[in-house]
């Protein structure tokens, strides 16, 4: 599960200076290994399918041989154990990065710049918000491989039922969200998840925030700017009044709450259809999915989680690991291995991929919907002007110790997006980094 070519991220493009302070140490000139001959890379990662995809390409490759060591997830300790083996010179040549850790691998001198390998032609075939989050300083740093557009996923029955509209902006969703309550007085429309900041920045993306940019040779943050605030102050509103539960993400909780029907709605991405279809199967035919409400009816949204391959600064196999790493992102034969491994509703950077991942998909337990068309239309709507920080861990950290302390009633929301926007600042000049306005 992912919580994941003419422009590169708007907010960071052009600060070459202060860009220079992120990549200064960010891996020397990739190694051109692999010209010659048989090589051999080795690639950590822990999505749910890896091992078949390298069994698949070492099966029909005979250039180069990958060998696969599977690691916890990011949070759960897979990005600690990178670190650590690039700090003890013993990484492996192409790990997984999700998209928000990137710039904070890329700042720590972790992983190299791949930008000979990456070409024009490769940045054709993938989303361009894929591409622009992958871009730092007019340099390439990673392959992306899926992107996670915003999703609403809602129990049809349940609002056919008692003839309440699914909400296309979020004046509509609070109204539903009174009208499920009014309805059945247990019932829910969606949650809160205070364990999860990137759900929440999912919505300040999609609000038009922007929290990182740069300015000159300095980083310019701000987790309090207008976007951010009207976020804020609408999920508190919703919190205060009752109108959403507050529940850690994919706890036994929540999920009893989605069998019970306490609640009956998700607010999640495109890989939430292959997850929530496993944990509520006997409600097949329950679902359906909607585009993410926006503020003004318009399509706009952000994006929840998605992943690349980067190559680590000491890989001297970079061209190798690059290829792989190219093939995993855009062969079709990739993505049918995959996938082979269960049902995923993985939505592929590459265009040319998202045929072959809907067909995968069995869309049963929606009904039959046209998923994908609607995941397309959310892709699509991916704001262009947001970009991650060097400091996404301690950013991400300090929310969702701050959201749990609001969830309990110990605090606000607003408390949580200050303590975040000092802890930032704080965690930059720690690391010598100037912070501009502070």
């Amino acid at each position: 599960m992912s919580r994941s070519w003419s422009r590169t991220s708007v907010a960071i493009a052009g600060a070459t200076a202060a860009l220079a302070v992120l990549t200064a140490c960010g891996g020397g000139d990739p190694a051109a290994a692999g010209d010659g001959g048989h090589v051999t890379i080795t690639y950590w990662g822990w999505a749910k399918g890896t091992k078949q995809t390298v069994d698949a390409f070492n099966a029909t490759h005979d250039d180069i041989t990958v060998k696969y060591e599977e690691i916890p997830s990011g949070g759960a300790g897979g990005y600690a154990k990178i670190a650590n083996a690039v700090k003890a010179g013993n990484a492996p040549d192409l790990v997984s990065i999700e998209y928000p850790s990137l710039p904070e691998f890329v700042s720590q001198g972790s992983l190299q710049d791949i930008t000979q390998y990456v070409t024009d032609d490769l940045k054709k075939q993938l989303l361009p918000q894929a591409v622009e989050l992958t871009t730092l300083g007019g340099k390439n740093w990673a392959v992306p491989f899926d992107a996670a557009p915003q999703t609403y996923y809602y129990r049809k029955d349940f609002f056919t039922q008692h003839k309440i509209e699914v909400p296309k902006t979020w004046d509509e969703f609070r109204t539903a969200a009174a009208a499920v309550k009014k309805a059945d007085p247990k019932a829910r429309i969606g949650t809160f998840f205070p364990d999860d900041p990137t759900t929440f920045e999912a919505m300040v993306w999609q609000a038009g925030g922007r929290w990182f940019a740069t300015e000159g040779d300095a980083w310019k943050v701000d987790t309090t700017d207008p976007a951010t605030k009207k976020v804020t102050a609408y999920w508190q509103g919703l919190l205060d009044d009752g109108l959403v539960n507050s529940a850690t993400s994919f706890s036994p909780a929540w999920t009893g709450a989605l069998k019970s029907g306490d609640t009956v709605g998700y607010l999640g991405a495109s890989w939430g259809a292959g997850a929530l279809k496993g944990l509520v199967p006997d409600q097949s035919g329950k679902w359906a999915a909607a585009p993410m409400p926006t503020w003004d009816g318009k399509p706009a949204g952000g994006m929840l989680g998605g992943s690349t391959w980067a190559v680590t600064k000491d890989s001297h196999q970079a061209a190798a690991a690059v290829k792989f790493a190219t093939w995993m992102s855009t062969s079709p034969d990739a993505i049918k291995a995959r996938l082979s491994s269960g049902d995923s509703s993985a939505y592929p950077a590459a265009a040319a991929l998202r045929p072959v991942a809907k067909k995968a998909f069995d869309t049963g337990f929606y009904g039959g919907q046209d998923l994908y068309g609607l995941f397309d239309g959310a892709a699509a709507a991916i704001k262009r002007d947001w970009a991650w920080g060097p400091t996404g861990g301690t950013t991400n950290t300090t929310l969702k110790d701050a959201f749990g302390k609001a969830a309990d009633g110990n605090g606000t929301l607003a408390d949580a997006v200050r303590s975040a926007q000092d802890a930032t600042v704080q965690e930059l000049r720690k690391r010598g980094l100037k912070v501009a306005g502070q």
